[in-house]
Parts: C-alpha cells; sequence; structure tokens
C-alpha cells in the first residue's frame, strides 16, 4: 500500500499529479439499516460505521492472500472513497446475503447495524447495492451522548460543518482508517483486541482549533457531495497518537 499515513486524507480528487489519481479508483460500500420503526440513534451509527471499516481493514480476507486483499490494496493505493447507503426488511436481507462483515452497536435497545463489503469499482456496484438509496439519511440522538470514557480513542467532528448521517458516517470511516495507518502493530492489535473501542463525538469550537494544530490524523474532504472541496471534517485523536 502506497498512500503516506502522514497526509490529510481526500475522500475523492485531490491535487493534480497526485500518483494516487493514476491508479484504478474503487469504492468501498456501507450498507446502514434503516428501518422506519426502529432508526439507531446518530452517535450509534457513526461509531459503527468506524467499526466496520476497522474491521474490515484487519480481517484476515484483506491481508496477506486473503481473497478481499488484492482489491483492498488497490483500493487504498487509490482515493480512499467510501459510499454510505441505507437499507430495510427485504433490502437489508439482499445486502446481507453478499460477500462482506456486518457490524452491530452497542447503544440503546436498538443498536445500529452497518455491513461492509470489499471494494468495488467506481462503477461496478452489484444490483443489490446499486439500487439502494444513498441521500437523505438523517438520524438523531435522543439525548446528547455524554464525554467519552477515559483513553479511548475519539473521532471529533468539526462543529462548523453539518452533514448527513451518511456523509458522517463515511468520514467516521476516514478518520478511524488515518488513525489505522498511523498506528504500530503493537497499537493496532490492542485496538482490535479491545473491539475497535472508539466515541464520535462533535469537538467544541475552541477544542476544534487546538486539535486542527495538534499534528493528529486530519480528514478532508473533496467535495463532491453535501460540503465544500477541502473541509475539515474529522480528526481521529487515539491516544497512542499523542504519545508521540
Amino acid at each position: 500500500m502506497t498512500t503516506d499515513p502522514n497526509t490529510d486524507l481526500r475522500d475523492g480528487d485531490g491535487a493534480a499529479g497526485d500518483p494516487r489519481d493514476e491508479a484504478p479508483q474503487f469504492v468501498l460500500p456501507l450498507v446502514l439499516r434503516l428501518e422506519r420503526a426502529t432508526p439507531p440513534s446518530r452517535t450509534d451509527a457513526l461509531e459503527t460505521a468506524a467499526r466496520a471499516v476497522l474491521t474490515i481493514l484487519s480481517d484476515d480476507r484483506s491481508l496477506g492472500e486473503g481473497e478481499w486483499a488484492r482489491a483492498m490494496d488497490d483500493w487504498q493505493d487509490a482515493r480512499i472513497r467510501k459510499v454510505v447507503r441505507r437499507a430495510r426488511g427485504a433490502e437489508w436481507r439482499r445486502a446481507q446475503a453478499l460477500p462482506g462483515i456486518t457490524v452491530t452497536g452497542t447503544r440503546g435497545p436498538d443498536p445500529a447495524e452497518v455491513r461492509v463489503f470489499p471494494p468495488i469499482p467506481l462503477d461496478g456496484w452489484p444490483k443489490d447495492l446499486a439500487k439502494l438509496q444513498v441521500s437523505g439519511t438523517e438520524l438523531d440522538d435522543e439525548e446528547p451522548p455524554g464525554p467519552p470514557e477515559a483513553r479511548v480513542p475519539v473521532l471529533w467532528f468539526n462543529p462548523d460543518v453539518k452533514m448527513s448521517a451518511g456523509k458522517a458516517c463515511a468520514q467516521a470511516g476516514h478518520g478511524a482508517q488515518l488513525a489505522w495507518w498511523a498506528l504500530s502493530e503493537a497499537d493496532r492489535g490492542a485496538w482490535r483486541a479491545s473491539g475497535f473501542a472508539l466515541a464520535a463525538r462533535t469537538a467544541a469550537p475552541a477544542a476544534w482549533r487546538a486539535l486542527t494544530a495538534s499534528g493528529l490524523p486530519l480528514v478532508q474532504d473533496a467535495g463532491f457531495t453535501e460540503i465544500a472541496p477541502g473541509s475539515a471534517t474529522v480528526i481521529a485523536d487515539h491516544p497512542a497518537l499523542r504519545r508521540r
């Protein structure tokens, strides 16, 4: 994998001449289960999407000679595009039948469910995923989430950037991936052993300004949907990265 983990991540086209733009482009599909009567909380959806990305990154099928390894490498050698779509009922059951991994959230009586699939070419969506809606995913928290637990990695969202839940899930996945790239093998192993414990929170304005100067991994969006190009969306605050 040729991507430099110390650079900002843009989930689409970036500066002219970047070698990542010369490679074939792939996308990582994620599907959020969104039943009308039992929608998950927004925070649980964000955290579960991030954990889903980490889960497929670390899965044995994504590594070495695994069946997904070539697709994962090709995807990570190009732009790290992610698209989150929503499904319910029979749509969700059809999505479950495709090769992938389902990750379940940890919050409330109706925890989030996110299924992540191996990367596919931009124009190569399976028909059962291609027909799913990509826009209009709106979720709320019944109560604001409390402060994150001590020593838990936090994905801090920019308080000045507003996004749909689907867009925010993709950004959470980007942030988790940047943290994963930046960690040592030992720290990756410890995170995996914890079940990829993490929190997603919106930073206070003053805290966001301090975080942007911290040198922690920063996600910048390409601006294809919803927000302006170059918008800083998420900072990945993993305790192991603060020790460096």
